[in-house]
């Protein structure tokens, strides 16, 4: 390794420390060693700390082994020997420059409370995020287990101008990649420099602005290493483990822009440590590969036009870039991208209009394969700030396209119109919404463009069973009227064909190893009556995956013989997970909380945890940040059951599930439940209360407590009393 950057390193890490140092003694003595220290609504502590040392830094008190350790890892001024530091050192100075750097943003959450956001984006003119909470850690970890997110960028300082700036920006999110910003360069950030530029900022447009700082750096290492943690299984305490778990999995490098200083060279030795290589547009010594096989570690003087295709290149990321006929951008990094008040042109669905979507099969010779009509005044017809109803039929042929693929194709509508820079999408079948931004329009995009993309991308993606497709825009009230009757008469038709479907009815079932690549050791079995712990696929829906991709992640598993008709296990489904979990699980319970349950990645929509007191079982999703009754957050549960292991007294599911008759019927299904929290009350209710009624309790939703009543067992017993709920007559639990 250089000379120069050995030494800068070294020099940047000592005064990273010193300040880290001095900003603790100040907080210590104003605060005192009992002060609560952490990143909020995580349950990783300071992460990089808790990844390699396994410390749990809770109090302000803990943080002194922390600069101990980081002491230990610095080299003494004076080299003893009179020889060159050389790269074990630098690597040594960038480890304690990380946890350094943790120590100042934890102290920096205790000093200024209200300097990050601490949510998904920008609000109230404030910039800076802060930590990603695990709530977005884990809603954004999964598009990293399923490739919409190959990796991730983190680029510190800021390019020459923002013209400059919005050109890298755009070309890595063209790339699907994440692009993590810290620190800045003559009083200038890249994050400021993209908002100047009118940029859309934030995690859903996936330009993360962390901070102003350079210390903020550790935010983009620190999702790294909780990725680690929380999806693939690396325990904390294990450094090398999650070390290399980065460096093979989670593709991610370093770009500094701008003039580079001491505490930028610390840094990147830290990054360095876990195989995140650096390049940038300095003129900075190079450590490139010495050998086959090896990969280059620093690469300088790259090109601003040519430093996304490089940093590629080294990183080893190997990113198809979608092409199609229209005048914006498109891919998935601008899926989450918002339009409000001035910036929209065209407004349809979202309550404000009718919007309604559906798919249909055809006859091969019923349909003109890549037509596009638009009936009805299209974007040049109307004003900006039109609202106006909308229709898009999809209309599908193929030799091997049935009806039963239909709703999977119609569910792409979404996110394939989301890919377009300019345009959002929320919802789905009757229920849409769509905003056309006044840019897109200005660069010419029309309404037949978003008949353009669903006839490439269904194309592309679905091309086993898609031999022809058209697509046709209604945008007259009249006619969309009519398209919203007829899809309703479709749905009423699909929406049984699942739920008419029980797991005795098939010798069939479906593997999942789609989280595979963030939790090696995960299997998840899917049945007509077990939907994915995801929410994203359930049997019919790996069936139709199967048929597109007979090699891809959703396998037939043969059931075998019934071992337990109760707890739900089959000798073929344990020989399959056996196999595909690599000798790890031998046998699982489809049915059951306590006995041998279902592994969980991590990307579960909701938990369920036993409730030994109430008698019964809590229900917490995502979404929910507040206390449950088993005294953890879904964040902790999250992160104590995930990872690919199967935990007595615990499982990960979706919110589908719950109204599935098997869910948890070895313990008395749904009846067992006695805390969930209102929101998600009220999203499954209606399915609840259809299972509720076919088990002779139609009141039973109304007997659940939620957070209103209790976030503890003590709490909630005297409201289940009262209402009588059926679990407390139940068989024991335990």
């Amino acid at each position: 390794m250089s000379e120069l950057i050995v030494n800068g390193a070294i020099r940047g890490a000592r005064s990273i420390v010193e300040r880290a140092e001095k900003e603790y003694s100040v907080v210590l003595s104003k605060w005192g060693a009992g002060q609560t220290v952490g990143f909020p609504n995580t349950a990783y502590y300071l992460p990089i700390v808790y990844a390699i040392f396994g410390l749990q830094v809770k109090s302000l008190g803990d943080i002194a082994q922390v600069l101990q350790h980081c002491r230990r890892l610095l080299p003494p001024i004076e080299n003893a020997a009179g020889s060159a530091y050389g790269i074990p050192q630098a690597l040594d100075a960038g480890m304690a420059t990380l946890f350094a750097e943790e120590i100042i943003e934890a102290l920096r959450y205790v000093t200024t409370p209200n300097l990050y956001t601490k949510t998904e984006d920008p609000t109230g003119g404030n910039l800076w995020l802060g930590a990603a909470d695990d709530v977005i850690l884990r809603r954004r970890g999964v598009e990293f287990v399923d490739g919409s997110a190959p990796g991730f960028a983190t680029i510190l300082g800021a390019a020459p101008d923002k013209e400059t700036a919005s050109a890298i920006a755009a070309e890595l999110q063209q790339r699907n990649l994440y692009i993590f910003m810290c620190g800045q360069n003559h009083d200038i950030s890249f994050s400021e420099q993209l908002n100047q530029a009118g940029v859309q900022v934030g995690w859903s447009s996936r330009l993360v602005p962390f901070g102003q700082d350079i210390s903020s750096t550790v935010f983009a290492i620190g999702f790294a290493v909780r990725v680690a943690m929380s999806l693939g299984g690396i325990k904390p305490g294990d450094g090398p483990a999650n070390m290399l778990y980065n460096k093979e999995r989670i593709f991610a490098f370093a770009m500094p822009l701008g003039e580079v200083s001491d505490e930028w060279y610390a840094n990147a030795a830290g990054a360095i440590n876990f195989g995140f290589p650096i390049i940038s547009d300095s003129n900075i010594p190079e450590i490139l590969a010495t050998g086959a096989g090896e990969n280059d570690i620093v690469v300088a003087n790259v090109p601003h036009d040519k430093i996304v295709s490089r940093a590629l290149d080294v990183r080893g990321l190997k990113v198809n870039v979608t092409s199609i006929p229209i005048p914006v951008a498109y891919g998935p990094a601008y899926e989450g991208e918002r339009i409000r008040g001035d910036d929209i042109y065209l407004e349809c669905g979202g309550g404000r209009t009718q919007m309604v979507e559906l798919c249909l099969s055809k006859r091969t010779d019923e349909l003109e394969d890549g037509k596009v009509e638009v009936i009805g005044p299209d974007l040049s017809d109307v004003p900006a700030g039109t609202k106006l109803p909308m229709a898009i039929v999809v209309e599908v042929a193929g030799r091997q396209m049935q009806e039963d693929y239909e709703p999977i194709l119609e569910r792409q509508i979404h996110h394939l119109l989301n890919y377009a820079q300019g345009v959002m999408h929320l919802g789905q079948r009757d229920i849409g919404w769509l905003r056309i931004s006044k840019k897109a329009v200005e660069k010419g995009f029309t309404l037949r463009h978003l008949g353009v993309i669903l006839h490439a991308k269904l194309h592309q993606d679905f091309e086993r069973i898609v031999d022809k497709l058209q697509v046709r825009i209604y945008t007259n009230a009249e006619d969309v009227n009519l398209m919203v009757a007829q899809a309703r008469e479709v749905y009423a038709v699909r929406d049984p064909r699942i739920d008419g479907m029980t797991d005795e009815s098939t010798d069939t079932y479906y593997s999942c190893t789609l989280c595979q690549s963030f939790a090696p050791n995960h299997v998840c079995i899917i049945s007509p009556e077990r939907a994915g712990l995801c929410g994203s696929y359930n049997w019919m829906d790996c069936k139709a995956s199967h048929e597109i991709n007979p090699n891809g992640p959703n396998q037939p598993v043969a059931k075998g013989s019934q071992l337990d008709t109760r707890l739900g296990q089959w000798q073929g489904v344990n020989d399959f997970v056996l196999k595909a979990s690599r000798g790890n699980t031998n046998s699982f319970n489809s049915y059951s909380i306590i006995t041998d349950p279902a592994t969980a990645c991590g990307c579960m929509e909701c938990i369920a945890a036993i409730q030994p007191l109430c008698n019964g079982i809590m229900i917490v999703n995502r979404d929910f940040t507040g206390m449950t009754p088993c005294g953890m957050k879904f964040t902790t549960l999250a992160s104590t059951i995930g990872g690919g292991s199967s935990t007595p007294g615990f499982i990960g599911h979706s919110k589908f599930n719950i109204a599935q008759r098997k869910f948890l019927s070895a313990e008395g299904g749904i009846k067992r439940v006695v805390w969930m929290p209102k929101m998600l009350k009220d999203e499954i209710r209606d399915r609840f209360n259809a299972r509720a009624k076919e088990i002779g309790m139609p009141d039973l939703l109304e007997r659940i407590a939620d957070e209103s009543i209790g976030i503890t067992e003590e709490e909630v017993l005297p409201f289940l009393t009262q209402k009588e709920h059926p679990a407390l007559t139940m068989e024991p639990l335990m």
